[in-house]
């Protein structure tokens, strides 16, 4: 195993405008480096890398796939990668114990939740350092991901104890009507790389609130949170078989079985429009129960009457949230004309001034690098694409090139229709940006894609901003908001971007059925 050490990284990219943004802190050797109290080493090694089905299980072979660091392309660690046969394994152990945990009083599965909670919150540090190893985001984006996801786990040891039935009179005269939910049995999650742990928790928190069992399938690129986060539930008396995590190096090989298996009841999947249209397909011989959180190309639209200086702040936020490897991450800014150019300017001054690239455990980072190779070069294809149809180049636009997976923070202007940019989730740091006249045009600009996860919207005028937010295809909108991810608040989308929803009062009944019984 090659357990890689901030003082073994020698490259350092240069900052999105291109001044050099410093130097790598040097020294890891005491006990804090980054505001960390622990190291890399530390965190490596306390990460289960064997599969978790009721403990740490080694693959049926012995194979195992390599986690590589987005910062410099080398190995952390070696983790098991599953066969079908070990997936049927994780299916067994949930079937057996899943009456079991049905029966659970909902109060003890919620305080099960809540140790969880307590448990990643006085561990946070660790994780966050876990994430940024695995996935590249700066420390701070990491920090805030941990808090984020541990949510996740309060808000939904306090929803298990508010399941609620009804009973009524039949309207008939004929007898009584009973409404009952009960969980929908052992579920399957298959999670994406650019969120490692809340991507899981707010999958796994409201399973096993509802009284279900669940099987992890995390991405091959970002498997370590999650086999921490399933050691740090057992410990925290979650029984064996409730939770199992089988990582993977092909997915759809190992994940096939489970959805041909009638004992698997429910599936739920963060990932691509083009992997989800696929798996609901694999879904549908067993009918069962689907929720999915897919694809986004996300508008940010600006009105002439909006505060353009609030407005270039949410344009960050938005932006550069998780370096852009998010499917909430703004894609497509639509501005209106007479404020176009003042929003453009002060944006690429916010960006130029405010984001520094680098490897994420650097202190001095705002922007890590891109998860791996490919999408890199994604990334530069999308933005040469643009330029040779006529956008204008503001702001970065050139990998730096050397170690690692990083591109800068860059900005497009005068971007024609015909660029791919403006239709494809660029899933990087890459703002184009566009112009509009009227209301109804920009509604139209943002409406016109497949995708309808989420919008924004900036504009001083309550009437508009209602009438917009009204108007724009997608199950989520901010205004005047940046950042809009809540574990209390229902997420999801319309049309390509996938249906159900995550969190909020709505996320437990992903994971419940309604029973009707008829009394006389």
């Amino acid at each position: 195993m090659s357990l890689l050490t901030s003082a073994e990284v020698t490259h350092r990219p240069t900052g999105a405008h291109g001044k050099h943004p410093g130097r790598l802190g040097e020294s890891r050797r005491g006990s804090a480096y980054a505001g960390l109290m622990v190291s890399e080493r530390e965190v490596l090694e306390s990460v289960p890398t064997q599969l978790w089905i009721g403990g740490p299980v080694p693959a049926t072979g012995g194979g195992t796939f390599p986690v590589h660091n987005p910062a410099t392309g080398e190995v952390l660690t070696q983790v098991a990668d599953a066969t079908p046969e070990d997936a049927v394994r994780a299916l067994d152990a949930a079937v057996a114990v899943q009456a079991e945990w049905a029966a659970r009083p909902s109060r003890e599965r919620g305080e099960i939740l809540r140790t969880v909670f307590e448990q990643i919150t006085a561990r946070a540090e660790e994780f966050a350092l876990l994430m940024t190893l695995e996935m590249g985001k700066a420390l701070p984006e990491s920090r805030n991901e941990v808090k984020y996801g541990a949510e996740f786990f309060r808000w939904f040891s306090e929803e298990a104890v508010r399941v609620h039935g009804r009973y009524l009179h039949a309207p008939s005269g004929t007898g009584r009507i009973m409404v009952h939910k009960q969980p929908v049995g052992p579920c399957l999650a298959i999670t994406p790389w650019n969120f490692p742990l809340a991507m899981g928790t707010r999958k796994i928190g409201p399973a096993l609130a509802a009284g279900c069992t669940m099987i992890v399938k995390p991405a091959s690129a970002t498997p370590l949170t999650m086999l921490l986060l399933a050691k740090l539930c057992s410990e925290a008396g979650l029984p064996d078989g409730v939770l199992s995590v089988i990582t993977s190096s092909r997915s759809g090989a190992v994940t096939q079985p489970l959805l041909d298996d009638p004992r698997l009841r429910k599936l739920t999947f963060t990932g691509s429009t083009e992997v989800g249209k696929k798996l609901v397909e694999k879904s549908a011989n067993g009918l069962l129960r689907t929720s999915m959180e897919l694809g986004g190309n996300a508008p940010f639209v600006v009105f002439d009457d909006a505060d353009i200086d609030a407005a270039v702040q949410g344009a960050m936020l938005a932006k550069l949230r998780n370096g852009g490897e998010a499917c909430t991450a703004a894609n497509r800014f639509h501005v209106q004309n007479g404020v176009l150019e003042e929003f453009t300017s002060k944006f690429v001054e916010a960006m130029a001034e405010g984001v520094t690239l680098g490897p994420g455990t650097d202190p001095n980072t705002t922007l890590g690098p891109l998860i791996n190779e490919e999408q890199l070069d994604t990334v530069s294809e999308l933005v040469e694409d643009a330029v040779a149809v006529g956008a204008k180049l503001r702001l970065g636009g050139k990998a730096p090139g050397g170690p690692g997976w990083f591109y800068p923070a860059t900005i497009l202007s005068e971007v024609p229709p015909q660029a791919r940019i403006l239709r494809e989730e660029v899933f990087g740091p890459v703002a184009p940006i566009v112009g509009f006249a009227t209301e109804e045009e920009g509604i139209a600009a943002a409406n016109d894609t497949e995708f309808g996860l989420v919008s924004y919207v900036y504009t001083r005028d309550l009437d508009r901003a209602l009438r917009v937010a009204e108007g724009l295809e997608s199950g989520m909108v901010g205004v005047n908001r940046g950042v809009i991810s809540d574990p209390a608040a229902p997420f999801g989308g319309v049309k390509a971007s996938g249906f159900g929803r995550e969190g909020g009062t709505e996320g437990i009944e992903e994971y419940l059925s309604t029973k009707y019984i008829a009394l006389s």
